[in-house]
């Protein structure tokens, strides 16, 4: 067990630190390595190594990969964000839209997408209009995490915890939609507030070039997506129909290595931690490290909201949620549980610019476009967005539960 320990501890540092000194080790190989690490030395079998593996959780990553694929290159992304930044004429306005429509999309499909789909128009769209790109970036950061907070389907950790708590789409959607609609406010009014020099007059008018859709994949996608929500709404099986809607999406002329042009990293980041989790169920540990806490978590929303927040920060939310699960079937009210777990472990993720996947992405992007998204000016829009939007979140799961 103290072995076990170690590399537990090993592991965890590495994930939260994102790569290993020497080496070109990332998160992926990391979570690979270490579950290798902890079958070989005997923390749990190949046959508990395997059973730790949630397929459901995977295939449902896997399958809302596909859907994104064939909306990217229908070019479904580009068309709604350029049509829908078409209709800006102030600054106000043009952050309102940014943080709307990347929030919305987010709800729907896998945040870090939007961030990968969105950022590059985001920063030509501010340049093109002579404004600086700064806080309009920072919009879509924050915006994709509070949006994605909304949704089974909105982040990894959401399809975890829809996974593993058997709570339906539509009672997710009921419990935490709220959340997302007062957490854009809050994005919106924060960003005005830090930028004000920039929220003045307004916008030139420019020439945008037209999007230029795949219009039979564009129609045929749309098709299968609205198909899939319904049902969800309907309550059917949330995995199998969304296979069932991949798979669908996967007959096609397309070459195959296109359609599964997918994040094959975050996969196996996913299959990875799994098997490190169920090393620490396996070997004691979850219940030895969470039982001088297990009081505290179970105190209610306010201290199990920081809790996870904090938890979420050091070592990023998907790991923080799997290290949590296994202590959610002992609270009072296990659905109240998971939903504050996903509003915190979401909403935390915008505390800092390595806070989530999502702010990395969208710093990243900028800058290869010649846009530096400093960590000291996030951090300034992260702290008060991620404390306003916990405080509300926190006080709405309260007050559904009274």
């Amino acid at each position: 067990m103290n072995l076990t320990l170690v590399l537990v501890v090993i592991i965890y540092a590495a994930l939260a630190v994102g790569q290993v000194p020497y080496t070109r080790m990332n998160r992926a190989t990391i979570a690979v390595v270490g579950a290798c690490a902890l079958v070989v030395t005997g923390a749990l079998s190949e046959e508990e190594a395997l059973h730790a593996l949630d397929m459901g959780t995977i295939l449902l990553l896997g399958a809302m990969m596909v859907i994104n694929v064939n909306l990217r290159m229908a070019g479904f992304f580009r068309y709604v964000s350029s049509r829908t930044l078409r209709l800006a004429r102030t600054p106000h306005a043009l952050l309102a839209l940014v943080i709307v429509s990347s929030g919305v999309l987010s709800a729907l499909f896998l945040n870090d997408t939007i961030c990968l789909m969105v950022t590059p128009i985001v920063v030509d769209l501010a340049l093109r209009l002579k404004r600086d790109p700064i806080p309009y970036i920072i919009g879509l950061a924050v915006a994709t995490n509070v949006g994605s907070v909304a949704t089974i389907t909105g982040n990894p950790q959401n399809i975890i915890i829809g996974q593993s708590s058997g709570i339906g789409y539509l009672n997710f959607l009921a419990a935490l939609a709220p959340v997302a609609l007062v957490g854009f406010v809050i994005c919106w009014s924060v960003i005005v507030l830090a930028f004000r020099h920039e929220f003045r007059g307004t916008l030139p008018e420019v020439t945008l070039p037209p999007p230029h859709p795949y219009r039979p994949l564009l129609t045929r996608t749309v098709a299968v997506v609205a198909l899939l929500l319904l049902a969800f709404a309907a309550g059917l099986p949330i995995v199998t129909s969304a296979c069932v809607a991949a798979g669908a999406l996967l007959i096609s002329r397309v070459r195959p290595d296109k359609l599964l042009n997918l994040d094959w990293g975050l996969l196996v980041m996913f299959a990875g931690l799994f098997v490190v989790t169920g090393a620490i169920e396996q070997s004691g540990l979850s219940a030895a490290l969470f039982a001088p806490f297990r009081d505290t978590l179970q105190g209610g929303i306010v201290p199990f909201t920081i809790a996870s927040s904090v938890l979420s920060n050091l070592v990023s939310n998907v790991p923080a949620v799997l290290l949590l699960r296994p202590e959610m079937s002992q609270f009072a009210n296990p659905e109240q549980a998971w939903l504050t777990l996903a509003m915190s472990s979401t909403l935390a993720g915008n505390l800092t610019l390595i806070g989530s996947a999502a702010t990395l992405i969208v710093a990243e992007l900028a800058q290869v476009r010649g846009v530096k998204l400093g960590f000291m000016t996030f951090l300034k829009v992260g702290v008060p967005v991620t404390l306003l939007t916990l405080l509300f979140g926190v006080a709405w799961l309260a007050w559904l539960w009274r």
